[in-house]
């Protein structure tokens, strides 16, 4: 089937439903419509029946000069991220969250070995207050800096909790970024506080961290204290470091929580961009503008309840890990996994997700193709019954890729495929449980937020007709700015200055004479019939034959459905006369060295008829591997760097740095 359509009884049972009756709207057109007119109404209506916890005010939205940047939400609120993840949920006027029980499973956390751990409400609850307790002991004040070169496990958690608890500034990265991309990131933001796991396992093999711990460390001078989970217990700890049970240890008294009432703009964590062509933007995110999105995502989007199991394969040095613990907020239990998905056999994550008996699924577009790509078949295997929903991220979703999630994982499970970022620690566009789900796309907008594909030439683009995913009005998850961006000039020229002179009007552009207004988000989008979106890949990789705007997912779409290619990156390189030439590297599925004439006449043929001539590649070359970064998104501008002879800015901020020495004389 090419289309996927909700149970009625479910849809008819969803909280986005639940939306409908209060506001007297009868489909998602009218009530996304209301929600991005009306930002007042609704984001008030989030902050009510998803029960946040604070004080809202009598302000929830606050237009300021009328710019996006310069628009408020809630400017009177006082609240704690830390306790409305923590603390007992608020019963909603629709009656449907229970009270939380102390007992209720807050987290499970399991890793490629087997090693699984279950922390309660009331255990989490401790684990943070005694974390907040020491973090105090230490001098930190709301405002500090805490960071965490941490693995997927529950002290991470606990850290990120109580730094939100005292209004200190949390970072992360994972423990397989080397010294140059920790410092690269932490450096700039100077924290007081590092936390750091021993080493962590990954694909079977033990990495241990402690060597460049000390490293990290001496390049960190604004650090008062290091501390280190022993995650894999062995090795010794670098000189001055102390153990975190020891740091964080239990007293003879129980530690009282305590969580510090604080603005709704109040700093929260401060994330960063991938870094690929220079030092990664160091973007801060503020704590209820994160909250509240998130609530809306989870609720009103993934229909996630009360007593839910909500898991996302990701690491700490991804958003998707932020995302992750927020639904805490929705009285649901986090499933955290570490190591490598495909460890030990391909079906890990799927026995995972029948184990635990997850209720929300959530991976990369790469992983599920990976697994269409093997043949697996899960629920023949596995009893997929608990998952609801299946949440794919990270890049675009090819069609072939829906139409296997319903065939070989579950027929009745939403397949929900999200695209946001880094940028807004949230979604532009999303799924929704109530309507169909039409193979290859995106159903359609986020509540809250006014997404729209522009032309060039700063119009709304037609259905179909590609252009720049763009937001023109304000939501609350827009970052605070870029951390040291003292003037707010990184931060305007990152997102708004792609559409000058342009203001927020809906569908109606119009020219302010100023500077421009329109969030330019960096993706190359298509609206669809269906209300959906098609994101065909980031605007900075698209392809320009023949003056021609081609996005690289659309040829990915068609190579990466060939049983023959496992993965695909296509760049574009001059090819006289002003023109450009489109280059296909592919990465085989039975690791050839060297493409076969057939193949590449398939490919060629595929792509003229599928697509148009100006898809069809000047040179297709077979490869061992392809360049990511450690998201998981392919590094395009990196290869093209290389290809060209210029110089790779940042190799730390990719997985497999070494993957791009082939690409050096390749092809001379």
């Amino acid at each position: 089937m090419n289309v996927w359509h909700p149970d009625p009884a479910r849809a008819a049972g969803s909280r986005i439903q639940a939306m409908h009756e209060r506001f007297g709207t009868s489909d998602f057109a009218a009530l996304h419509e209301l929600s991005v007119r009306e930002p007042d109404r609704f984001w008030r209506a989030v902050w009510d029946e998803c029960g946040v916890i604070g004080e809202p005010g009598d302000v929830a939205f606050e237009p300021g000069d009328g710019t996006m940047r310069g628009a408020r939400f809630f400017t009177e609120a006082r609240l704690n991220f830390a306790e409305n993840l923590l603390g007992p949920s608020v019963p909603g006027p629709l009656g449907a969250r229970a009270q939380a029980s102390g007992g209720e499973i807050a987290l499970v956390a399991t890793d490629e070995t087997g090693r699984r751990r279950e922390l309660t409400r009331r255990e989490l609850h401790d684990l943070v207050a005694r974390t907040a307790a020491a973090m105090r002991a230490e001098g930190v004040q709301p405002g500090d800096r805490v960071a965490a070169w941490m693995a997927n496990i529950p002290e991470t958690v606990a850290i990120m909790l109580a730094a939100a608890s005292i209004g200190a500034v949390f970072s992360s990265t994972s423990p397989d970024f080397g010294v140059a991309g920790v410092v690269d990131r932490f450096g700039q933001i100077e924290p007081v506080l590092l936390f750091a796991v021993d080493g962590y396992q990954y694909g079977g093999k033990r990495f241990d961290c402690t060597a460049r711990l000390g490293e990290i460390a001496a390049a960190l001078p604004s650090v008062r204290r290091v501390v280190v989970v022993r995650h894999l217990d062995e090795g010794s700890l670098p000189d001055g470091a102390v153990a975190f049970d020891e740091w964080a240890s239990p007293g003879s008294e129980p530690v009282v929580p305590s969580f510090a009432p604080l603005p709704f703009d109040h700093p929260l964590a401060v994330l960063y961009s991938s870094g690929t062509t220079g030092p990664p933007k160091c973007i801060v995110h503020r704590a209820g503008g994160v909250l509240v999105k998130h609530l809306s995502e989870h609720q009103l989007h993934c229909d996630v309840r009360a007593g839910d199991r909500v898991f996302y394969f990701t690491t700490c040095g991804w958003m998707m890990w932020n995302w992750l613990v927020s639904a805490l907020a929705s009285r649901a239990t986090i499933v955290l996994y570490d190591g490598s998905p495909f460890h030990p056999d391909p079906n890990a994550l799927f026995e995972l997700a029948a184990r635990e008996r997850v209720t929300l699924f959530g991976v990369s577009a790469k992983f599920i193709d990976a697994c269409r790509k093997e043949g697996l078949r899960p629920r023949d295997t596995h009893d997929l019954s608990s998952v609801a929903t299946v949440c794919s991220t990270g890049s675009p979703l090819v069609a072939e890729s829906f139409e296997f999630v319903w065939d070989a994982v579950s027929p009745t499970a939403h397949l929900a495929s999200i695209s946001g970022g880094t940028d807004l620690c949230g979604c532009l566009v999303i799924g929704d449980p109530t309507r169909a789900v039409y193979a290859g796309e995106i159903q359609g907008p986020a509540l809250g937020v006014a997404a729209d594909v522009w032309t060039e030439a700063g119009e709304p683009a037609a259905v179909g007709v590609t252009g720049e995913l763009v937001c023109t009005r304000p939501f609350p998850s827009m970052p605070l700015g870029f951390w040291g961006d003292t003037t707010g000039a990184r931060y305007q020229a990152a997102y708004f200055d792609r559409f000058p002179g342009a203001r927020p009007s809906g569908r109606e552009p119009q020219a302010s004479g100023g500077a421009g207004d329109i969030w330019s988000h960096g993706d190359f989008a298509a609206r669809t019939e269906h209300g959906g979106f098609v994101i065909s890949g980031r605007s900075d990789a698209t392809l320009n034959p023949g003056g021609v705007r081609i996005g690289t997912a659309e040829i990915y779409r068609q190579v990466e459905a060939l049983p023959e290619v496992a993965e695909a990156l296509a760049i574009s390189r001059p090819a006289g006369s002003g023109d450009t030439e489109i280059v296909l590297f592919v990465r085989l599925t039975d690791g050839a060295a060297a493409i076969d004439s057939g193949v590449v006449r398939t490919i060629k043929e595929r792509l003229r008829t599928r697509c148009s001539p100006r898809h069809v590649p000047a040179r297709i070359v077979a490869v061992a591997d392809l360049p990511r970064t450690r998201s998981g998104k392919l590094a395009e501008l990196a290869v093209a760097d290389v290809v060209a002879g210029r110089t790779v800015r940042n190799r730390e901020a990719l997985a497999n740095p070494e993957a791009l020495d082939q690409f050096e004389g390749l092809l001379d």
